[in-house]
């Protein structure tokens, strides 16, 4: 196999990971949101806010720890400050079709409910593993990329510079 299905190959693997801690996110958000729906009098996109805010918290240490724990830790404010700043993004775009459908076409019969929760979490999550991927857990350099350009460096540094002057 080639270096574009080694490419692949981790691709699928990294999918797989976030599929993993996202599924237990669902099951959090979902568990959280109909516990708290059922057994306070908060309306259900308050309710569901505070189910996705405890996802968040979940995932992000399921993400740091399991599915990006070989990316770069160099810079964990800044990298807990994008995940909070893109998860609420994700926040508002779950939520947003909640509340669409709650409020503006009147679904809101428990399982209306959970079916747009259900709806919004899908395309919030594809928001968020693109956002994560790209701006939060940066890939850290392949070791051969690094081990190529560090002999560049050395060679560069061994051999004579000529330099000219320009008359």
């Amino acid at each position: 196999m080639g270096r574009g299905s080694s490419g692949l190959r981790r691709l699928v693997h990294e999918i797989a990971k976030f599929g993993a801690v996202g599924g237990a996110g669902l099951l959090v958000n979902l568990l959280v949101f109909n516990l708290v729906r059922h057994t306070t009098d908060l309306q259900v996109v308050r309710a569901s806010v505070i189910a996705t805010v405890v996802a968040i918290i979940s995932n992000y240490i399921g993400f740091r720890y399991f599915t990006y724990r070989d990316r770069d830790k160099s810079g964990r404010t800044k990298e807990l400050t994008l995940f909070l700043l893109f998860s609420a993004v994700g926040l508002v775009i779950e939520n947003g079709v909640l509340y669409v459908a709650t409020y503006g076409f009147g679904w809101d019969s428990p399982l209306e409910s959970n079916v747009f929760k259900f709806l919004g979490i899908g395309i919030a999550t594809l928001f968020r593993f693109w956002s994560y991927r790209t701006w939060v857990f940066k890939a850290l350099p392949a070791p051969e990329l690094v081990a190529s350009a560090e002999s560049l460096l050395v060679e560069a540094e061994r051999s004579p510079r000529s330099r000219q002057r320009v008359s």
